[in-house]
């Protein structure tokens, strides 16, 4: 590619020196014949306008010999004339034939009968021509006191000294076309390079991304196009980047979601089948463990059915198919609603709760029993994790168009690293313990999303031994936003 485009470059600018070149030469090739034939005819005219000359041309039409007479004159002003014998040459003519009888040729020629001539012989002076011509000439009758042609001043330049010039302007321009090829291909050769280089490196830039290897970069510091589609390059390299690491990360989150979720499934599925097939093989077996062994048979079937019911919430909200029902309601009174939802629970543990609402905690626009169903969740952790006796604190505030809820306990606590990791589903701090308690590792997974479907956000600090709080915030004026922070069309709200 890169020889192929060099030579592009070279033909190009070899082309586009011909072409200049070519122009040039016939432009200067025309102006100068242009201007040698205006200057012969200005030269000529204003040399037999002179009345000095015109004058002794025709008193010598009263001499013995008018013939020599004209020849002496017209040898006296062959400066004038630019006559040198070689291109240039002066003739007499007679006045009733055209022929020739005297010149300043050295050598005799036949002489043709121009319309120059034709006109001089008619009584007329001649001073004009074409400019391509192969010859310049002017004619000037001298007339008698009869008003008769008796002689033809004609002077005939044959344009040697045009076609001299014009031949060495042809050398010089063919030496400085040869000059300007070799210019051209080494201006072409830097220009291919400068110009190639940069995308050689895209080039190989990009059969390394596409043999997955993402951290070739390009280091073009020009601002010109070139730089703006390197700088390009780069960015869509470290997006591609950025997304296969996505999908590597989605990936690995789909393989352990799935574990996950045969794990989770497996373990009551497991004790169910265990106790089922223990009561047909023991007909005689006591009414009490009996009892016990349904017992646990409903309660990992409602296990199985909690973890089900919550990954349907799940694909809902990845599916954008949530309905909420934005209203505007106390958050207060939800508050406190919750607190005495929990409360024989958080009694049964001897917990204390106790609650801080400021009177003037604004209204706010959200779905209050999605809020509550956070808020239930956050608490209901707050008392499973916290020893029995312990002290669950809820407050709550607000202020530039934002609330927010803290639930603080003396539990545990979380180790800190695994707080960025709470929110992943199925993920447990204690797994056997949260096993135990009947948890199914999705609730906050589920409480995220839906704060972050209403644009809020969850915080969560803690302390290993000392206890955890977490806060949730709102806006006071939410809006329905999906993961990209976009209000869903109507469809998606929909069941």
């Amino acid at each position: 590619m890169k020889r192929k485009l060099q030579w592009k470059f070279v033909l190009i600018m070899l082309l586009l020196i011909l072409i200049l070149m070519t122009v040039v030469c016939v432009f200067l090739i025309q102006g100068v014949q242009r201007f040698y034939s205006d200057a012969f005819f200005t030269q000529m005219e204003t040399v037999f306008s002179d009345k000095v000359l015109y004058g002794e041309l025709t008193a010598a039409l009263g001499e013995e010999d008018p013939v020599a007479k004209i020849q002496e004159v017209l040898d006296a002003y062959q400066g004038r004339l630019g006559v040198n014998t070689d291109t240039r040459n002066y003739y007499v003519l007679e006045g009733d034939t055209g022929a020739v009888l005297v010149s300043s040729a050295v050598e005799e020629e036949q002489l043709a009968v121009t319309p120059n001539i034709l006109r001089a012989l008619n009584g007329a002076s001649a001073f004009g021509g074409r400019a391509a011509a192969d010859y310049m000439d002017i004619a000037v009758p001298l007339t008698g006191e009869d008003g008769a042609v008796r002689y033809v001043v004609y002077i005939r330049d044959n344009r040697q000294t045009v076609r001299d010039l014009t031949i060495s302007l042809v050398q010089l321009i063919l030496e400085a076309v040869g000059v300007g090829f070799v210019i051209a291909v080494a201006l072409a050769l830097i220009l291919a390079r400068t110009l190639l280089q940069p995308i050689l490196g895209m080039t190989k830039a990009a059969e390394a991304i596409a043999g997955g290897d993402f951290s070739k970069k390009l280091s073009v510091e020009s601002d010109d196009e070139i730089g703006i589609l390197a700088d390009t390059f780069n960015n869509m390299a470290s997006q591609l980047q950025a997304t296969l690491e996505e999908i590597r990360r989605s990936e690995a989150l789909r393989r352990e979601f799935v574990a996950n979720v045969s794990h989770e499934l497996r373990t009551p599925l497991t004790s169910i089948r265990s106790y089922a097939e223990t009561l047909p093989e023991n007909p005689d077996m006591a009414k009490e463990p009996e009892m016990t062994f349904l017992h646990v048979i409903l309660n990992e079937s409602d296990r199985m059915t909690k973890i089900v019911q919550d990954l349907l919430e799940l694909s809902r909200f990845d599916a954008g198919r949530v309905r909420f029902n934005f209203e505007r309601f106390s958050l207060a009174k939800s508050i406190e609603d919750v607190r005495d939802a929990v409360k024989l629970e958080a009694m049964s543990h001897g917990h204390t709760l106790a609650v801080s609402i400021p009177e003037e905690l604004p209204d706010i626009v959200a779905d209050r029993a999605r809020i509550e169903q956070v808020l239930m969740n956050i608490l209901s952790n707050a008392i499973k994790y916290t020893p029995d006796g312990g002290l669950i604190e809820i407050s709550a505030g607000g202020g530039d168009g934002w609330v927010w809820v803290s639930i603080k306990d003396n539990g545990i606590g979380i180790p800190k690293e695994d707080i960025p990791r709470l929110f992943d589903r199925f993920y447990r701090v204690d797994k056997a313990r949260s096993r135990q308690s009947g948890g199914t590792g999705l609730g906050l997974s589920i409480a995220l999303e839906i704060i972050q479907r209403h644009g809020g956000a969850i915080d969560v600090e803690s302390e290993l031994g000392e206890g955890t709080t977490v806060t949730v915030r709102l806006p006071v004026e939410a809006q329905p936003q999906d993961k990209g922070g976009r209000p869903p069309i109507i469809e998606d709200l929909l069941p």
